[in-house]
């Protein structure tokens, strides 16, 4: 079984924490990687670019000219895309749909590899909990620096950790994700990761299927 080494939450090391190989020990591939990260990207993207069209412009409903006899070319309105103020051609509409369809099951398995490379290379680590005397800046700082140093880390905590968001909230190149959270994007910006054993847990039993 693989294992996360295990701290204190002042960062004294103080053993190691079994995890389950379901998801710290499957041979990492790219490619699966990329493709859950780039459906996960195109899925929260917010489609507000939105062009009028002809239709949508306001004004035109005159015809600017009669048909015949001006030695002009003939026009029907001016919003029409050719004129200046008219409607836009081929732009960008809210209405597009840029969705990316991405199975559960591969999502999981994309979660699991970057787990695995996180562990391979010594960014990942344990802590018995976020269970700090209170809410403060000082605490997660000891911690991060004892884990970390000055690395970007991200803290998988439980709801049970209270004190641990407001602690951190303050502190540069650091963010803190509910175990049941956990997604390939956010485990892929953080060059560190710190689990609670709480977290393992409900990692376990939210994503071992």
């Amino acid at each position: 079984m693989a294992e996360l080494k295990l701290y204190s939450n002042q960062g004294v090391e103080i053993g190691t924490l079994p995890v389950p190989n379901e998801l710290f020990n499957i041979k990492p591939k790219a490619a699966v990687i990329h493709e859950v990260m780039v459906g996960q990207s195109a899925n929260s993207r917010d489609n507000i670019a939105h062009s009028k069209d002809r239709s949508e412009v306001r004004g035109g409903g005159k015809k600017p000219w009669k048909q015949k006899g001006t030695g002009r070319a003939r026009h029907g309105s001016s919003r029409s895309p050719i004129w200046v103020g008219g409607g836009v051609t081929h732009g960008p509409r809210n209405t597009t749909n840029f969705s990316v369809k991405v199975n559960k099951k591969l999502k999981r398995t994309a979660l699991a590899m970057v787990l695995t490379d996180k562990l391979n290379h010594g960014t990942a680590s344990a802590v018995e909990n976020f269970d700090f005397p209170e809410a403060k800046t000082k605490f997660a700082s000891v911690l991060k620096q004892a884990l970390v140093g000055t690395g970007s880390v991200l803290f998988v905590a439980t709801t049970e950790d209270k004190t641990l968001k407001q602690s951190a909230k303050n502190l540069v190149r650091t963010a803190v994700i509910n175990a049941h959270s956990l997604n390939v994007t956010d485990l892929l910006k953080a060059s560190h990761l710190v689990f609670s054993k709480r977290a393992i847990e409900v990692m376990a039993e939210t994503f071992v299927l």
